[in-house]
C-alpha cells in the first residue's frame, strides 16, 4: 500500500465543491432529498486508482472512523491563462477524486 499522504494531495475546497458537501443537510428541496450520503473533494496523484484513493482516505481519517462507498474520479486539462501584463500561462492539470461516504459519517469537523 502507497502512503496515504502520497495518494491524497490536499482537499479540494471551492463553492462548488462545498455546495455538493452540503447537500446532506438541505431538506427544503425534494430533488435533492435523495443526497443522504456526504460527498468530499480531493486533489490526487494521478497515477493513483479509485481502490487506492479509499483506502487513503480511510486511513488519513481513521480517528472519525469513516468508510468510504464510493470514489468518482475525473482529470483537468491546462487551460491557457494569463499571467499579467499579457504573458501567456496555463492552469495546472490534475486529478480531482469525489469521495462518498457512508450515511452520518462526517469529516467536517476537521
Amino acid at each position: 500500500m502507497k502512503d496515504p499522504y502520497t495518494v491524497i494531495i490536499s482537499r479540494h475546497i471551492t463553492e462548488k465543491t462545498t455546495v455538493l458537501e452540503q447537500l446532506k443537510n438541505s431538506e427544503s428541496n425534494l430533488s435533492v432529498a435523495r443526497f443522504k450520503r456526504p460527498k468530499y473533494v480531493f486533489m490526487v496523484d494521478p497515477l493513483a486508482n479509485k481502490a487506492e484513493i479509499a483506502e487513503a482516505v480511510e486511513a488519513i481519517y481513521k480517528n472519525e472512523k469513516i468508510n468510504v462507498v464510493g470514489v468518482n474520479t475525473l482529470r483537468t486539462k491546462r487551460k491557457p491563462k494569463r499571467r499579467g501584463r499579457g504573458r501567456p500561462g496555463a492552469t495546472a492539470a490534475g486529478k480531482k477524486a469525489i469521495v462518498t461516504l457512508e450515511e452520518g459519517d462526517s469529516i467536517d469537523n476537521i
